[in-house]
Formats: C-alpha cells, structure tokens, sequence
C-alpha cells in the first residue's frame, strides 16, 4: 500500500435521512506509513500506530450558530460536547459562499477558480448542463486515500461540478461506496475508512415555508412536499422561539425574519442531534478511540445576505476536530480553541497527512498538523444560478477585502431559487417601498469596484472603509495580497463561461476517455491511461476496485478494466483473460 438543474435544487431534500448503523471492527496494520506523515502521537514507544479512520462531517449552510462558538441562542449540546473533547477552530473560511463551488475546492484541494468549478453550478445555468474538466494533476483527496488502502464512502450528495448533484453521477474511482445507506460498517474486515457524511436538513430550502408556497413555484412547493416525506422525525434538544433570536443590522427587525431565522437554528438542532447519533455508534462500535473526528460546514448561513455572499456570514464557518488521545499532534490539547486562519483548501493537505498519504504538490494547502500559519485566506464568487457576477476576497485575522468585477451588480438581486424564502421576498419588497434603513438597504445597492471591512469593529461588514484614507495602508497591502495571489493561482474566469466551456468541450460534446491500456508479463498485469485517468478494476463479478499498482493475477481469472478523467465521460471496458500458460501479452 501506497504511504505517500431545475431538478438539481430539490435533491438536496432528499439526502436527510442516511445515517443508518455501523460496524465493530479496527483497521489493518499500516504502521510506518502514518510514522512518515510527522505526526506526533502519545502512544508508547516501540508500538507502532496503524493509521486512524477519518469520519468527516459535515452540515449545509450554516454559519457557527453553536453554543461552543459563543451562541447562546443555538441548542447544539453534541457538537458543544464534541468541541470540549476536541480543537474549536473559530477562524475557518471556504473559498465561496455557495455548495457547489466550495464543495469542489473542497474534494480536489484547490480553489475552484483554478480547476474550472467557479460557476454555480455546472448542471444548471445559461449554458444549459457541462461538467468542469479540472486540470489533469488532479484528484479527489478521497481517491488518494483508496490508493493508499483506506475504504472510503459518502452518501448521496457529491456536487463538485465534474459531477452532477448526487451519488453516481461523478468519478466512479473516488469512493468506494456512494449513496443512501452507507456506512463504514459496510467496509472489509480490517480496512481503515474514510467517511463524509452530508447533513441537509440545515441546508437553504430548510428555511422555506415547510408545506411550500404553491403557486409561487412548482418546484419549491415539489422540494417541500419531498422534504417533509423524507425527513427524519427528530427534535432538537430544544426549540428556538421567533422571539429569542438576535439579528444582524442588516435585517429589519420582522416577524417574518425571525422566523425564518429561528426555523434555521432549529433545523441546526436536528442536525446537532444526528451527529449526536453518528457519535454514539463510534462509541457501540469501539471506534472512538481510532477515529478522528472532523465536523464543519461547507459555507455559511442559508439566509439572505449570507448564502452566495463574500462576506463572513457567507464564508465563515465552525470547524472542530476530535483526536482520539493516540493521534494527538504534538502541543494539541483537547478542550482549546484554536485562532489561526484556515481555508477549505486545507483539509485535503490535512486530512491526507493524518492518513500517512503524501501530499501532491499541486494541493496549495497547509497542512493544519505541521505547516505554517496562513496570513490570509482567499475567497471568490462568480455567477450565481441564472446571475453572472464576478469577485475576489482575502481576509487576513482583521480586515476584509473584495473586488469586484462587476461593481454594479448587487447582491440582493432577484433569485429564483433563493426567493422561495419568505424573509428574501419580504427584504425585496421593503426596499422597493423605502422602508429599510442605510444599512439594510446596502444589499440592495451597486457594490462598486473595492470593498474594505475591519472585522473586529464591524462583524457584520456594513461600514466599507475603502475610500477612508485612514486604512489606504490596509487596503493596498490586501489588494497586493489578492493581485499576488491570481499571480500564482490560475483564475479560469479571465475568459467567460462559455469560452471556458468550449475548452471542456472541444466539438460541443464531453469527451470520452480512452479505453486503458494493459501489459501481461509472467502473472503480473500492468494498467495505464492516457491524460493521466484514473482506472477501476474488477475480477470476475467482484467489486469494482481502485488500480494503483501492478496486480499479481492467477491463471484462468478474466479482469475488467475501465478508466474516467474526472469530467469526461468513462472509458469502455476492456476485458483481460488470463491464460493458463502466464505467456506475456498486451492490448
């Protein structure tokens, strides 16, 4: 082993309920590869480590509404307990405001601008349906974990943009399982796993009116109906009333608003006590203690203003950790909070080096173990669903910067999908009648070319200091910081969509992969594909598996093989019949 769209929105309904039982049994000995990842473990000396299982969760949009991150008004207590055992992370940001996007930086390691996955989303805009072709150097971190031997499976939701929204629509080299029903008790007696499991329930379309708002739109009124089928019929710990909620400045105080707002941290209860289901069978299973134990989100709130947005309501995230005590790193204690700044670009980095898997070096990350601290994250927005818009952010600890492409383009602009939310309609016909202040009414306005917060006066981003000369220092050390960063980062959105999608699509079709190529020498079977695919094998009627290395394959078996570079259509199988007589061939 290896150390080194119409239809699209409302199957975000449908993944709620998934997280179904789990199995008792350890991983195999991989030792000395986790040794060369440097981390620092508490175990005795003399006594190798096998690599840990990794169980990453992760919720839909929603910002750190718990009570660990200091809100009082959540009712979190399972992600609270599972802060106090672990590392609070309070300064964690995607690199957008919107799944897709985020999701996509998210599974290759690099920011979506430079893999082609910037738009939101490829399976439903003007274009019509594409899938992005990122750049043949990359992989899903998953697939490297399944080279590396880990048995790796998620549920229903993919959304990376080489994919389309849900399991079976991407590369089917990433997981070893995709879908409802998952679970790493599914996996072979000794393999260690790595599992993501998606929470939907506080996904947007959970703060839509719950029975739809028929005949405003068909879909969202279809989206709720399947919605309140499918959820799961869990309360959180406790209810949040209309009246207890705190909101921004930038709302006006509504009871439509609070509603909206409290239905949303409700939704988070139900999500805190799924969670706190998945944690309890880790514990029945006896894998608590070689489990870590990752939960986040993959953007901020699905509210107005927040959701699609490059302001922190949009891109700042809760991120917490649990080590089981033998995987600690070294000066890691349970029960802290950590401040530095951590983008999403550095969970592959860091979940691979957990895992003893080597880092490829097109992954721009840090590696939250042992790197550097960051000086700024980064962060980009381009077009929202039928709304073309373009802008670049960087934040450092303190300040906020955002440049905008299309200064007139505001962000409280009308949205199909987003206007199924009461409080985004009400927020609209508002201003439309004067009746939102200065502040609120900014939403609404032309952004214009460059934006500068301080986030520690102004949490909420309403007072732009660009043109105060007071911060003209802050502001072209961010813009320096932003302008030297698309120095090294490639930004596909230099050309528009439609340019950038007849590059995926040379003859107006997707491509096809190439069939893989094989080499059969003395019993040893060889595989390789062109413009660097993955391939997938399998003996007889077995499982289909991941190929990483030459296979040592016995007298009479037939093997089939495919290959799929990510965004392309998958290759033919080929077919491979052993002979009896091991003589050397090749096809």
């Amino acid at each position: 082993m290896s150390a080194a769209g119409t239809l699209g929105d409302w199957h975000h309904a449908i993944i709620s309920l998934r997280h179904a039982r789990r199995e008792t049994l350890i991983s195999v000995l991989l030792a000395l590869a986790f040794a060369f990842a440097g981390t620092h473990s508490t175990a005795a000396p003399g006594i190798p480590l096998q690599p840990p299982n990794i169980l990453l969760l992760m919720a839909e949009d929603m910002s750190p509404r718990l009570g660990v991150f200091g809100d009082s008004t959540a009712s979190t207590p399972n992600l609270d307990q599972l802060g106090r055992e672990g590392v609070v992370y309070t300064n964690a940001y995607t690199t957008s405001g919107v799944c897709a996007p985020s999701r996509a930086a998210h599974i290759l390691g690099r920011h979506q601008i430079a893999t082609g996955t910037q738009h939101m989303r490829t399976t439903r805009g003007p274009l019509g349906t594409y899938k992005s072709v990122p750049p043949a150097g990359a992989k899903a971190y998953p697939e490297l974990l399944r080279a590396a031997g880990y048995y790796t499976y998620t549920d229903a939701k993919l959304d990376y943009q080489f994919s389309g929204t849900l399991a079976g629509s991407g590369p089917f080299t990433i997981w070893d399982d995709e879908g409802a029903g998952t679970h790493w008790r599914k996996r072979p007696e000794g393999r260690v796993f790595f599992g993501l499991v998606n929470f939907a329930v506080t996904h947007e379309s959970g703060v839509f009116r719950p029975l739809g708002s028929w005949p405003h739109g068909p879909l969202h009124f279809f989206m709720q109906l399947v919605r309140a089928w499918m959820q799961p019929d869990v309360e959180p710990a406790r209810r949040v009333s209309a009246h207890e909620v705190t909101l921004p400045p930038y709302y006006p105080d509504t009871p439509t608003v609070r509603a909206d707002v409290a239905r949303h941290y409700n939704n988070i209860g139900v999500m805190d006590q799924q969670v706190g289901e998945i944690l309890r069978q880790l514990e029945q299973d006896g894998l608590a203690e070689s489990t870590i134990v990752i939960w986040t989100t993959d953007h901020g709130d699905g509210l107005p203003r927040a959701k699609r947005e490059l302001f922190d309501s949009g891109i700042h995230v809760p991120l917490i950790i649990r080590w089981p005590r033998a995987y600690l790193p070294q000066g890691v204690e349970p029960g802290t909070v950590d401040k530095r700044l951590i983008s999403f670009v550095d969970l592959a980095p860091s979940i691979l080096a957990l895992a003893g898997v080597t880092v490829p070096g097109n992954m721009p990350g840090v590696n939250l173990v042992s790197g550097p601290r960051r000086e700024y994250v980064f962060a980009a927005r381009d077009r929202i669903d039928e709304v073309n818009d373009r802008q670049r952010a960087v934040r450092d600890k303190r300040y906020k910067y955002i440049r905008s492409w299309r200064p007139g383009q505001p962000g409280g602009h009308a949205l199909a999908f987003r206007d199924n939310i009461d409080m985004a309609l009400q927020l609209q016909s508002l201003y439309a009648e004067g009746k939102l202040n200065a502040v609120q009414r900014q939403w609404f306005e032309p952004p214009g070319e460059e934006r500068l917060f301080d986030t520690w006066t102004d949490p909420h981003e309403v007072h732009d200091l660009a043109a105060d000369k007071a911060y003209s220092g802050v502001l072209q050390r961010l813009r320096g910081a932003l302008q030297a960063w698309l120095a090294v980062t490639p930004d596909l959105s230099e050309m528009s969509e439609a340019e950038m999608v007849a590059r995926f699509q040379p003859q107006g079709e997707t491509p096809v992969t190439p069939a893989p190529k094989f080499v059969l020498r003395k019993g040893r079977l060889a595989l390789s594909a062109e413009e660097n695919a993955s391939i997938g094998y399998r003996i007889g009627d077995g499982e289909w598996r991941l190929y990483s290395q030459p296979l040592q394959v016995a007298p009479g078996v037939t093997l089939q093989a495919r290959a799929v570079r990510y965004g392309w259509e998958e290759s033919d199988s080929i077919t491979v019949a052993v002979p009896a007589g091991r003589q050397s061939t090749s096809g």
